[in-house]
Parts: C-alpha cells; structure tokens; sequence
C-alpha cells in the first residue's frame, strides 16, 4: 500500500465551486434507462473519452458533482464523465417497497446502466455512501478497471454496522437524539425521508474477506478531520492494490477540494 499525504490547502468557496467551465444543458437531463425491475435511472453525460461514472453520496444526486473541481478536472483531462441519480434520490424512480432497496439494487443499476451506454470498460469514483456503492461494483463488475472510494472508513464492512443502524431507526421515526437535526434537514430540503431509510435498511456490506479478492487499484482517499470516518488507510489495506491519501478538511470539505480533485485525477490517468 503506497501513502500518499497532500499539505493543508484553501478551501474554494461554494459560490466559486459552481463557477466552472463547463456548464451542463438542457439536454443533460433527459437521460433516463429502466433498470432491472423497472425502476427509472436518471443519469448525465457529458464528454467524450474514457469512461468515470462518478457516484454520489446520501442525500445527494448527480448534480452533487458538477459544483466540484473534480467534474471540470476530469472533463478538461478527456474524460467522458458519467454522473447517475441513484435510486430514490434526484430525478431517478423513488420505490417505497423495501425489497427495491435490497440485493445490490443500487449496484447492479449502475452496471445496467454501463450495459445501456455500452460501455467495455469503465471507472468509478464514489465518495461516502457512495463509496460503500463503489465498492460492490468493484466485487461485481469486471468492467471496472480502477476505483477512488473518498469520504469512507472501514465501518461499512461490517453487515450489522451500528451506524447504518441507527441511521434506518432515525429515517423510519424512532426518536435517536443525535440523529435529530439529520432527520429535520431531510424533511426540511424535501427529501424522500422513507426512501433515504429503505435505502439504510438495505444499504450492502463489502466484508474484509471480498476486498481481499479486489485486484483492480483502488485509492481510498479521507480527510484529515473528518470526524465520522477515519482518512481511509485501514480500508485501503485490505486490498491488495489499496491506494491512501488524505487531504485536509472535513467529510463536507474533502470533495470540493482541489487536492481532492488531483489526487483523483491523477490517479485515474495512471490507471
């Protein structure tokens, strides 16, 4: 496992970080595929080289990804950049059966859509829930040459992980005190509250004994103050191609970043 530290660096405003130059259109928005048992997949496309489909975390959509340096960093590097809603959040299809959550359902989306764009071979970046999406893919999918799991720690490896727990009791109206103010910003943004917990109940394990078997380089990459994971290096070591780097800010931080941005990149032109 390599280690690779980045210095402290100037956090780009959020009002900046919209700024890019490469505006997405109308036409971004009418992409949509059905899934495996129906369900609508809303998904963006834009570029034309080599394949990234970028996975966004909870709460989030496709569109977390465009008010990052890592959308234009990839888009300016000839990457075709590949940005789906998964289901239950943004634009894609909201199932409220529990099953529609369960059995990889999230994964093998994003490996149908993969089949839909016809795509040989692909590369995936996730960043915190995301990442726990990324990583199935990387078990089920031999298309995926190279993955970045940014924002994750090694909690998500264990089935009955207390925090997706607590996180599926909190959603489904038990009252957890320090998941309250979670819960208010889901009903105040407008969020599909029992979508987001069907999405903890059935929320996949990538146990320590299936990272072992991981062959395709993997970077895992963490902030150095992100209080709910660490910054990703004991994850990294249960892969035998696991990459760490870490970077500074915390959870929300890490992935507007720009040192996220190189890292990142230049880690999927090597690979």
């Amino acid at each position: 496992m390599r280690k690779i530290c980045c210095a402290a660096l100037l956090l780009l405003s959020f009002k900046t970080l919209f700024a890019g130059r490469f505006d997405r259109n109308a036409n971004d928005s009418i992409n949509y595929f059905s899934s495996f048992d129906g369900t609508r997949i809303h998904y963006t496309v834009k570029g034309n080289g080599e394949p990234v489909i970028l996975v966004h975390g909870f709460m989030g959509s496709g569109d977390s990804w465009p008010a990052t340096p890592l959308y234009d960093s990839l888009l300016q590097h000839g990457f075709r950049v590949i940005t789906p809603d998964l289901r239950g959040n943004g634009a894609s299809g909201h199932p409220h059966d529990s099953l529609a959550y369960a059995q990889d359902a999230e994964a093998r989306d994003i490996i149908g859509l993969a089949r839909h764009l016809q795509l040989p071979a692909y590369k995936v970046v996730g960043y915190s829930r995301g990442s726990i999406i990324a990583a199935r893919l990387l078990v089920l999918d031999p298309r995926v040459t190279c993955a970045v799991l940014g924002g994750i720690g090694t909690g998500f490896t264990d089935p009955a992980w207390p925090r997706r727990l607590k996180f599926y009791e909190a959603l489904s109206g038990k009252d957890v005190p320090e998941l309250a103010a979670m819960v208010k910003n889901v009903q105040a943004k407008g969020l599909d509250q029992r979508a987001l917990a069907l999405m903890q109940w059935g929320q996949p394990a990538t146990v320590p004994s299936e990272l072992a078997k991981v062959q395709q380089p993997v970077l895992v990459i963490g902030g150095d103050k992100d209080e709910d994971n660490d910054t990703g290096g004991p994850l990294a070591a249960m892969m035998p191609r696991g990459m760490h780097g870490t970077v500074a800010g915390d959870h929300n931080s890490v992935m507007r970043s720009t040192h996220f941005a190189a890292w990142v990149v230049d880690f999927l032109i090597k690979h």
